[in-house]
């Protein structure tokens, strides 16, 4: 079942610090392979780096990714893990600044969706098709 979200896609948070609001349109699907990254496509690709190099998050991503209706309500993953409702908050506000995932508010729960546009655009930077073949 596909849920409908008030407000449309507006009603989704990425907390204003997806990779892809501060990219260069040029650089939005650059590979390593292609040409080196600017300075600031390299601080925020490693931002989304960083918030994937913790067990926790990484988990987290795999669960909300993995939810059967595209989202998940915070109330769902707490009992996935053996930290506290806060520790879970905080890793979750990780991914969201890292522009991996949105939320949205009903009533008293945030739900949860993972961003694809970051996925894309990671996908995109191990692109090594430009590489040529070495014999």
């Amino acid at each position: 079942m596909t849920a409908v979200f008030p407000g449309g896609p507006d009603a989704w948070d990425d907390g204003g610090m997806s990779p892809a609001a501060g990219a260069r349109a040029d650089e939005a699907s650059c590979s390593l392979v292609s040409r080196p990254l600017h300075a600031a496509a390299a601080v925020s690709r490693a931002q989304v780096f960083k918030a994937l190099s913790d067990p926790v998050r990484l988990r987290l991503l795999s669960l909300i990714s993995s939810a059967p209706d595209g989202e998940v309500c915070v109330c769902e993953l707490t009992g996935e893990f053996d930290v506290t409702a806060p520790t879970i908050s905080f890793h979750l506000k990780v991914l969201r600044e890292a522009g991996l995932v949105s939320s949205r508010r009903s009533a008293t729960w945030i739900y949860y969706r993972i961003v694809p546009e970051t996925f894309g655009q990671l996908s995109d930077l191990f692109d090594v098709t430009a590489l040529k073949a070495t014999a």
